[in-house]
Protein backbone atom coordinates (compact mmCIF):
# COMPACT_ATOMS: atom_id res chain seq x y z
CA UNK A 1 0.00 0.00 0.00
CA UNK A 2 2.84 2.49 1.17
CA UNK A 3 4.69 1.17 -2.06
CA UNK A 4 2.35 2.25 -4.50
CA UNK A 5 1.15 6.04 -2.72
CA UNK A 6 4.79 6.51 -3.45
CA UNK A 7 4.77 5.14 -6.97
CA UNK A 8 1.40 7.24 -7.61
CA UNK A 9 2.66 10.72 -6.50
CA UNK A 10 5.58 10.56 -8.38
CA UNK A 11 3.50 9.85 -12.00
CA UNK A 12 1.22 12.70 -10.46
CA UNK A 13 4.24 14.97 -9.83
CA UNK A 14 5.30 14.71 -13.54
CA UNK A 15 2.63 16.56 -14.47
CA UNK A 16 3.88 20.11 -12.81
CA UNK A 17 7.03 21.74 -14.42
CA UNK A 18 6.97 25.40 -13.94
CA UNK A 19 10.33 25.45 -12.69
CA UNK A 20 13.12 22.98 -12.92
CA UNK A 21 14.76 21.85 -10.90
CA UNK A 22 11.25 20.83 -10.77
CA UNK A 23 9.55 18.37 -7.40
CA UNK A 24 9.52 15.69 -10.01
CA UNK A 25 12.96 15.01 -10.18
CA UNK A 26 13.85 15.65 -5.75
CA UNK A 27 11.08 13.11 -4.97
CA UNK A 28 12.13 11.09 -7.75
CA UNK A 29 15.68 11.28 -7.12
CA UNK A 30 14.51 10.56 -3.46
CA UNK A 31 12.53 7.89 -4.03
CA UNK A 32 14.63 5.60 -6.60
CA UNK A 33 17.23 6.03 -4.19
CA UNK A 34 15.31 4.96 -1.12
CA UNK A 35 13.85 2.09 -3.43
CA UNK A 36 17.52 0.91 -3.91
CA UNK A 37 18.48 1.01 -0.53
CA UNK A 38 15.95 -1.11 1.49
CA UNK A 39 16.30 -3.14 -1.40
CA UNK A 40 12.83 -3.31 -2.82
CA UNK A 41 14.06 -2.44 -6.15
CA UNK A 42 14.77 -5.50 -8.13
CA UNK A 43 15.76 -5.18 -11.66
CA UNK A 44 14.48 -7.91 -13.92
CA UNK A 45 16.31 -9.66 -16.84
CA UNK A 46 14.33 -8.31 -19.48
CA UNK A 47 15.00 -5.03 -18.25
CA UNK A 48 18.59 -5.68 -18.12
CA UNK A 49 19.23 -4.90 -21.66
CA UNK A 50 17.31 -1.25 -21.50
CA UNK A 51 19.26 -0.31 -18.71
CA UNK A 52 22.58 -1.07 -21.01
CA UNK A 53 21.46 0.99 -23.76
CA UNK A 54 20.64 3.88 -21.45
CA UNK A 55 23.89 4.17 -19.81
CA UNK A 56 25.84 3.24 -23.28
CA UNK A 57 23.89 6.67 -24.08
CA UNK A 58 25.04 8.77 -21.15
CA UNK A 59 28.68 7.34 -21.58
CA UNK A 60 27.74 8.40 -25.21
CA UNK A 61 27.04 12.11 -23.49
CA UNK A 62 29.90 12.03 -21.22
CA UNK A 63 32.38 11.63 -24.29
CA UNK A 64 30.76 14.41 -25.87
CA UNK A 65 31.08 17.06 -22.66
CA UNK A 66 34.94 15.88 -22.76
CA UNK A 67 35.04 18.09 -26.19
CA UNK A 68 34.02 21.25 -24.30
CA UNK A 69 36.64 23.36 -23.55
CA UNK A 70 34.57 24.91 -20.79
CA UNK A 71 32.02 22.52 -19.23
CA UNK A 72 29.45 25.07 -17.60
CA UNK A 73 26.03 23.35 -17.01
CA UNK A 74 27.05 20.68 -19.04
CA UNK A 75 27.78 18.18 -15.98
CA UNK A 76 24.14 19.16 -14.64
CA UNK A 77 22.96 18.64 -17.91
CA UNK A 78 24.10 14.92 -18.22
CA UNK A 79 23.35 14.69 -14.72
CA UNK A 80 19.42 14.94 -16.04
CA UNK A 81 20.06 12.51 -18.46
CA UNK A 82 21.31 9.92 -16.51
CA UNK A 83 18.52 10.42 -14.31
CA UNK A 84 15.56 10.29 -16.43
CA UNK A 85 16.76 6.92 -18.02
CA UNK A 86 17.26 5.61 -14.40
CA UNK A 87 13.55 6.93 -13.98
CA UNK A 88 12.41 4.55 -17.03
CA UNK A 89 14.01 1.89 -15.20
CA UNK A 90 12.98 2.48 -11.66
CA UNK A 91 8.83 2.59 -13.67
CA UNK A 92 9.86 -0.52 -15.78
CA UNK A 93 11.11 -2.22 -12.77
CA UNK A 94 7.77 -1.86 -10.34
CA UNK A 95 5.47 -2.36 -13.24
CA UNK A 96 7.31 -5.58 -13.59
CA UNK A 97 7.04 -6.60 -10.15
CA UNK A 98 3.40 -6.29 -9.99
CA UNK A 99 1.10 -5.09 -12.84
CA UNK A 100 -1.24 -3.92 -10.46
CA UNK A 101 0.97 -0.77 -10.45
CA UNK A 102 -0.29 0.31 -14.39
CA UNK A 103 -3.51 1.28 -12.97
CA UNK A 104 -1.60 3.62 -10.16
CA UNK A 105 0.84 5.19 -13.23
CA UNK A 106 -2.04 5.43 -15.09
CA UNK A 107 -4.88 7.34 -12.50
CA UNK A 108 -2.03 9.40 -11.34
CA UNK A 109 -1.24 10.30 -15.16
CA UNK A 110 -4.85 11.18 -15.53
CA UNK A 111 -5.37 13.31 -12.64
CA UNK A 112 -2.43 15.31 -13.12
CA UNK A 113 -3.18 15.47 -16.70
CA UNK A 114 -6.78 16.58 -15.71
CA UNK A 115 -5.59 19.75 -12.87
CA UNK A 116 -2.96 20.88 -15.23
CA UNK A 117 -5.36 20.67 -18.34
CA UNK A 118 -7.81 22.15 -16.58
CA UNK A 119 -5.46 25.13 -15.59
CA UNK A 120 -4.92 25.47 -19.05
CA UNK A 121 -7.90 25.91 -19.93
CA UNK A 122 -9.05 28.03 -16.97
CA UNK A 123 -6.09 30.53 -17.87
CA UNK A 124 -6.51 30.47 -21.56
CA UNK A 125 -10.07 32.27 -21.00
CA UNK A 126 -8.64 33.95 -17.93
CA UNK A 127 -11.86 32.65 -16.35
CA UNK A 128 -10.04 32.91 -12.77
CA UNK A 129 -7.77 36.49 -12.48
CA UNK A 130 -4.23 35.53 -11.90
CA UNK A 131 -4.18 32.53 -14.11
CA UNK A 132 -3.46 34.17 -17.14
CA UNK A 133 0.29 32.57 -16.04
CA UNK A 134 -1.02 29.23 -17.38
CA UNK A 135 -0.59 30.38 -20.46
CA UNK A 136 2.32 31.83 -22.63
CA UNK A 137 2.10 33.90 -25.93
CA UNK A 138 -1.45 33.05 -26.13
CA UNK A 139 -1.00 29.11 -25.98
CA UNK A 140 -2.05 27.29 -22.83
CA UNK A 141 0.65 25.64 -21.43
CA UNK A 142 -0.71 24.12 -18.04
CA UNK A 143 1.39 23.95 -15.03
CA UNK A 144 4.74 23.25 -18.00
CA UNK A 145 7.08 26.30 -18.71
CA UNK A 146 6.40 25.30 -22.68
CA UNK A 147 3.22 24.46 -24.55
CA UNK A 148 5.21 21.93 -26.85
CA UNK A 149 5.53 19.95 -23.70
CA UNK A 150 2.74 20.34 -22.38
CA UNK A 151 0.41 19.39 -25.28
CA UNK A 152 2.44 15.34 -25.21
CA UNK A 153 2.23 15.03 -22.24
CA UNK A 154 -1.78 15.00 -22.33
CA UNK A 155 -1.53 12.50 -25.26
CA UNK A 156 -1.49 8.82 -23.21
CA UNK A 157 -4.15 9.94 -20.82
CA UNK A 158 -6.23 11.05 -23.45
CA UNK A 159 -5.90 7.96 -25.10
CA UNK A 160 -6.51 5.90 -22.46
CA UNK A 161 -10.10 7.47 -21.67
CA UNK A 162 -10.58 6.94 -25.40
CA UNK A 163 -10.31 3.93 -25.20
CA UNK A 164 -12.45 3.72 -22.29
CA UNK A 165 -15.37 5.20 -24.12
CA UNK A 166 -14.66 2.34 -27.06
CA UNK A 167 -14.44 -0.50 -24.87
CA UNK A 168 -16.43 0.20 -21.67
CA UNK A 169 -20.18 -0.37 -21.18
CA UNK A 170 -22.29 2.50 -21.88
CA UNK A 171 -22.69 3.48 -18.18
CA UNK A 172 -19.13 3.45 -17.07
CA UNK A 173 -18.36 5.12 -20.12
CA UNK A 174 -19.83 8.47 -19.37
CA UNK A 175 -16.74 9.43 -17.27
CA UNK A 176 -14.22 8.53 -19.70
CA UNK A 177 -15.65 10.70 -22.04
CA UNK A 178 -15.79 13.72 -19.99
CA UNK A 179 -11.97 13.19 -19.26
CA UNK A 180 -11.46 12.77 -23.18
CA UNK A 181 -13.36 16.19 -23.68
CA UNK A 182 -11.42 18.27 -21.22
CA UNK A 183 -8.22 16.81 -21.71
CA UNK A 184 -8.74 17.48 -25.56
CA UNK A 185 -9.88 20.98 -25.04
CA UNK A 186 -6.80 21.55 -23.18
CA UNK A 187 -4.85 19.92 -25.79
CA UNK A 188 -6.28 21.94 -28.67
CA UNK A 189 -5.85 25.31 -26.90
CA UNK A 190 -1.96 24.68 -26.72
CA UNK A 191 -1.87 25.12 -30.32
CA UNK A 192 0.98 22.97 -30.65
CA UNK A 193 1.09 21.20 -34.25
CA UNK A 194 3.05 18.09 -32.33
CA UNK A 195 0.08 17.74 -29.95
CA UNK A 196 -2.07 17.93 -32.68
CA UNK A 197 -0.81 15.44 -35.18
CA UNK A 198 -0.22 13.16 -32.20
CA UNK A 199 -3.86 13.26 -30.28
CA UNK A 200 -5.23 12.70 -34.49
CA UNK A 201 -2.16 9.95 -35.62
CA UNK A 202 -2.77 8.59 -31.39
CA UNK A 203 -6.66 7.99 -32.13
CA UNK A 204 -6.66 6.81 -35.59
CA UNK A 205 -3.86 3.87 -34.39
CA UNK A 206 -6.23 3.50 -31.10
CA UNK A 207 -9.45 2.56 -33.05
CA UNK A 208 -7.34 0.56 -35.92
CA UNK A 209 -5.89 -1.32 -33.44
CA UNK A 210 -8.88 -2.12 -31.68
CA UNK A 211 -10.80 -2.67 -34.67
CA UNK A 212 -8.23 -5.35 -35.97
CA UNK A 213 -7.63 -6.69 -32.53
CA UNK A 214 -11.51 -8.15 -32.34
CA UNK A 215 -13.25 -10.54 -33.98
CA UNK A 216 -16.79 -9.44 -32.76
CA UNK A 217 -18.65 -7.93 -35.71
CA UNK A 218 -21.13 -6.40 -32.83
CA UNK A 219 -17.59 -4.56 -31.12
CA UNK A 220 -16.43 -3.38 -34.43
CA UNK A 221 -19.53 -1.87 -35.22
CA UNK A 222 -19.91 -0.28 -31.58
CA UNK A 223 -16.03 1.14 -32.90
CA UNK A 224 -17.45 2.45 -35.92
CA UNK A 225 -20.21 4.11 -34.96
CA UNK A 226 -18.64 5.66 -31.60
CA UNK A 227 -15.70 6.89 -34.03
CA UNK A 228 -18.19 8.92 -36.38
CA UNK A 229 -20.29 10.57 -33.54
CA UNK A 230 -16.37 11.27 -32.28
CA UNK A 231 -15.29 12.99 -35.58
CA UNK A 232 -19.16 14.84 -36.09
CA UNK A 233 -18.27 16.22 -32.71
CA UNK A 234 -15.49 17.08 -32.98
CA UNK A 235 -16.15 18.94 -36.27
CA UNK A 236 -18.69 20.64 -34.08
CA UNK A 237 -16.84 22.05 -31.80
CA UNK A 238 -14.50 23.41 -33.92
CA UNK A 239 -16.99 25.47 -35.62
CA UNK A 240 -17.85 27.22 -32.20
CA UNK A 241 -14.94 28.00 -30.74
CA UNK A 242 -13.32 29.52 -34.12
CA UNK A 243 -16.25 31.97 -33.84
CA UNK A 244 -13.86 33.43 -31.09
CA UNK A 245 -11.48 35.92 -32.84
CA UNK A 246 -8.69 35.26 -30.70
CA UNK A 247 -8.86 31.45 -31.45
CA UNK A 248 -9.55 31.24 -34.80
CA UNK A 249 -6.49 33.77 -35.84
CA UNK A 250 -4.04 31.51 -34.03
CA UNK A 251 -5.54 28.50 -34.89
CA UNK A 252 -5.02 29.87 -38.94
CA UNK A 253 -1.40 30.79 -38.36
CA UNK A 254 -0.64 27.38 -36.64
CA UNK A 255 -2.41 25.07 -38.88
CA UNK A 256 -0.35 25.45 -41.54
CA UNK A 257 1.91 22.54 -41.95
CA UNK A 258 5.54 24.54 -42.53
CA UNK A 259 6.03 27.88 -40.97
CA UNK A 260 8.59 30.43 -41.86
CA UNK A 261 11.08 29.11 -39.28
CA UNK A 262 10.67 25.69 -40.30
CA UNK A 263 11.41 25.85 -44.29
CA UNK A 264 12.74 29.40 -44.15
CA UNK A 265 16.68 30.26 -45.00
CA UNK A 266 18.28 28.98 -41.70
CA UNK A 267 15.14 27.60 -40.94
CA UNK A 268 14.56 24.26 -39.07
CA UNK A 269 14.94 21.69 -42.02
CA UNK A 270 17.96 23.87 -43.10
CA UNK A 271 19.74 23.67 -39.93
CA UNK A 272 19.01 19.88 -39.66
CA UNK A 273 20.75 19.41 -42.81
CA UNK A 274 23.36 21.91 -41.78
CA UNK A 275 24.08 20.01 -38.75
CA UNK A 276 23.79 16.06 -39.87
CA UNK A 277 26.84 17.24 -42.37
CA UNK A 278 29.06 18.79 -39.60
CA UNK A 279 28.21 15.54 -37.55
CA UNK A 280 29.80 13.27 -40.07
CA UNK A 281 32.83 15.12 -38.82
CA UNK A 282 32.21 14.90 -35.32
CA UNK A 283 31.85 11.07 -33.95
CA UNK A 284 32.68 12.58 -30.62
CA UNK A 285 30.57 15.21 -30.63
CA UNK A 286 30.40 18.32 -29.45
CA UNK A 287 28.64 18.71 -26.17
CA UNK A 288 25.05 19.78 -25.10
CA UNK A 289 24.30 23.08 -26.14
CA UNK A 290 26.67 23.80 -28.34
CA UNK A 291 24.27 23.08 -31.88
CA UNK A 292 22.63 25.98 -30.58
CA UNK A 293 25.71 28.22 -30.13
CA UNK A 294 26.72 27.61 -33.50
CA UNK A 295 23.21 27.62 -35.39
CA UNK A 296 21.24 29.84 -33.11
CA UNK A 297 18.87 27.01 -32.15
CA UNK A 298 18.47 23.86 -30.48
CA UNK A 299 18.64 21.44 -32.98
CA UNK A 300 14.92 20.34 -32.62
CA UNK A 301 15.03 17.12 -33.81
CA UNK A 302 16.50 13.98 -31.27
CA UNK A 303 18.25 12.24 -33.91
CA UNK A 304 20.81 15.18 -34.59
CA UNK A 305 20.80 15.91 -30.73
CA UNK A 306 21.93 12.67 -29.99
CA UNK A 307 24.86 13.02 -32.60
CA UNK A 308 26.05 16.40 -31.28
CA UNK A 309 24.97 15.99 -27.25
CA UNK A 310 25.51 12.41 -26.91
CA UNK A 311 28.41 11.37 -29.36
CA UNK A 312 28.14 8.76 -32.40
CA UNK A 313 28.15 6.12 -29.66
CA UNK A 314 25.40 7.68 -28.06
CA UNK A 315 23.25 8.04 -30.87
CA UNK A 316 23.78 4.81 -31.72
CA UNK A 317 22.70 3.36 -28.46
CA UNK A 318 19.43 5.90 -29.08
CA UNK A 319 18.63 4.70 -32.32
CA UNK A 320 18.85 1.06 -31.03
CA UNK A 321 17.11 1.52 -28.35
CA UNK A 322 14.34 2.84 -29.68
CA UNK A 323 13.98 0.35 -32.29
CA UNK A 324 14.11 -2.57 -29.94
CA UNK A 325 11.35 -0.93 -27.82
CA UNK A 326 9.27 -0.66 -30.52
CA UNK A 327 9.86 -4.26 -32.13
CA UNK A 328 9.43 -5.80 -28.83
CA UNK A 329 6.54 -3.95 -27.75
CA UNK A 330 4.65 -4.56 -30.56
CA UNK A 331 5.51 -8.30 -30.81
CA UNK A 332 2.89 -8.16 -27.76
CA UNK A 333 1.08 -5.19 -28.10
CA UNK A 334 -2.25 -7.74 -29.20
CA UNK A 335 -1.54 -10.65 -26.54
CA UNK A 336 -4.93 -11.27 -24.32
CA UNK A 337 -2.98 -10.25 -20.90
CA UNK A 338 -4.89 -7.89 -18.47
CA UNK A 339 -2.09 -5.24 -19.06
CA UNK A 340 -2.71 -5.01 -22.78
CA UNK A 341 -4.94 -1.78 -22.67
CA UNK A 342 -2.28 -0.18 -21.13
CA UNK A 343 0.39 -1.46 -22.81
CA UNK A 344 -1.70 -0.22 -26.76
CA UNK A 345 -2.19 3.41 -25.19
CA UNK A 346 1.43 3.46 -23.97
CA UNK A 347 3.08 2.03 -27.32
CA UNK A 348 1.08 4.25 -29.55
CA UNK A 349 2.12 7.31 -27.37
CA UNK A 350 5.55 6.04 -27.17
CA UNK A 351 5.54 5.53 -30.82
CA UNK A 352 3.73 9.49 -31.49
CA UNK A 353 6.98 10.27 -29.38
CA UNK A 354 9.41 8.17 -31.31
CA UNK A 355 7.95 10.36 -34.55
CA UNK A 356 7.59 13.96 -33.26
CA UNK A 357 11.45 13.18 -31.94
CA UNK A 358 11.73 14.67 -36.41
CA UNK A 359 10.85 17.85 -35.02
CA UNK A 360 11.84 18.47 -31.69
CA UNK A 361 14.22 17.42 -28.76
CA UNK A 362 12.42 14.64 -26.59
CA UNK A 363 15.65 13.40 -24.83
CA UNK A 364 14.74 15.51 -21.26
CA UNK A 365 11.13 15.19 -21.35
CA UNK A 366 10.11 12.87 -18.13
CA UNK A 367 7.26 11.56 -19.55
CA UNK A 368 8.75 10.03 -22.58
CA UNK A 369 10.82 8.05 -20.03
CA UNK A 370 7.63 6.95 -18.51
CA UNK A 371 6.26 5.67 -21.29
CA UNK A 372 9.80 3.65 -22.24
CA UNK A 373 9.10 2.23 -18.73
CA UNK A 374 5.28 1.64 -18.96
CA UNK A 375 6.47 -0.15 -22.68
CA UNK A 376 9.42 -2.24 -20.95
CA UNK A 377 7.83 -3.18 -18.09
CA UNK A 378 4.91 -5.03 -20.12
CA UNK A 379 7.90 -6.68 -21.78
CA UNK A 380 8.74 -7.76 -18.59
CA UNK A 381 5.58 -9.05 -17.55
CA UNK A 382 5.37 -10.80 -20.77
CA UNK A 383 8.62 -12.16 -19.76
CA UNK A 384 7.56 -13.47 -16.62
CA UNK A 385 4.60 -14.76 -17.94
CA UNK A 386 5.84 -16.71 -20.69
CA UNK A 387 8.17 -18.40 -17.88
CA UNK A 388 5.67 -19.53 -16.32
CA UNK A 389 3.63 -20.92 -18.72
CA UNK A 390 7.15 -22.60 -20.38
CA UNK A 391 9.58 -22.59 -17.78
CA UNK A 392 12.63 -23.07 -20.47
CA UNK A 393 11.07 -19.65 -22.40
CA UNK A 394 14.45 -16.94 -22.12
CA UNK A 395 12.90 -13.51 -21.79
CA UNK A 396 15.17 -12.00 -24.83
CA UNK A 397 14.03 -14.51 -26.64
CA UNK A 398 10.43 -13.42 -26.40
CA UNK A 399 11.90 -10.08 -27.17
CA UNK A 400 13.66 -10.83 -30.41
Amino acid sequence: MVAGSAIWVGVFLSGFVLHEPAPYELYMAGLIGAWALTGLLTIPRSVIFPLTLLLVFNIGGVIAVTQLAEWGDAPLYMASSLFLALSAVFFASVIAADSRRLSLVFNAWTIAALLTGGAAIIGYFDLVPGTQQFTLYGRAKGLFEDPNVFAPYLLMPTLFAIHGVLTRPARQMIPSAAIAVVLSIALFLSFSRAGWGLLAMGSMLLVVALFLNSSSSRFRLRILILSIFAIAGIVAALIVVLQIDAVRALFLERAQLLQDYDAGHMGRFERHLMGYMQATETPLGIGPGQFARIYGEDPHNIWLKSLFAYSWLGFAAYVTLVIVTLAGGFRILFRDRPWQPYLLCAYIAFFGHVAIGNVIDTDHWRHFYLLLGIVWGCIALEAKHMRAVEPTARPLAQLV
